[in-house]
């Protein structure tokens, strides 16, 4: 039951995914790039816990906490970006 969740989970953060990529696309803000990149991580980080046995997935393992770790650090950078202060260009 635990893998249909994280299946689950995985599928729609790639609609997720799709959603901010398409958004990018149209108005080539990098703030929607790097939300699609965090969701694509996101994706990746599920579809790695929902096979342990392949993967060799333990939740005392590092990399565990490195796929959640880059995908905040990219919603936070995205937010930090998008908030910095510009300077005026003459």
């Amino acid at each position: 039951m635990n893998e249909l969740i994280s299946g689950a989970v995985a599928m729609a953060s790639l609609v997720i995914a799709l959603f901010f990529l398409r958004f990018w696309r149209t108005s080539r803000d990098r703030f929607f790039l790097y939300f699609a990149l965090s969701f694509l991580v996101q994706a990746g980080h599920r579809l790695y816990a929902a096979f342990p046995l392949v993967a060799g997935f333990d939740e005392n393992n590092p990399l565990h906490y490195s796929f959640r770790l880059l995908a905040y650090a990219l919603i936070l950078w995205a937010v930090l970006e998008k908030n910095w202060p510009r300077r005026k260009q003459e």
